[in-house]
């Protein structure tokens, strides 16, 4: 591992010592926690944007899922 210095304003590092507590974690654990959450977030984020880029660049054919939806089990509804 290697040591960096971030500045945070005060009223979050509070806020981040308070859920450190809490979680029983150092600070350094749950920051490190924080940052993976939040880039597999981002990379999620990119993935179904090039999703939504792709099927936009190819819009689906009107009868394409007929075929599927007539084999389709729907659950009925009571």
């Amino acid at each position: 591992m290697q040591t960096i210095q971030v500045l945070l304003e005060k009223e979050l590092l509070t806020a981040v010592d308070q859920a450190a507590r809490r979680t029983k974690q150092n600070r350094s654990a749950l920051i490190r926690d924080a940052l993976r959450g939040h880039l597999h977030r981002l990379e999620v984020r990119a993935r179904e944007e090039q999703d939504r880029q792709g099927y936009a660049s190819q819009p689906a054919v009107e009868d394409e899922s007929r075929f599927w939806e007539a084999q389709a089990e729907w659950p009925r509804t009571e």
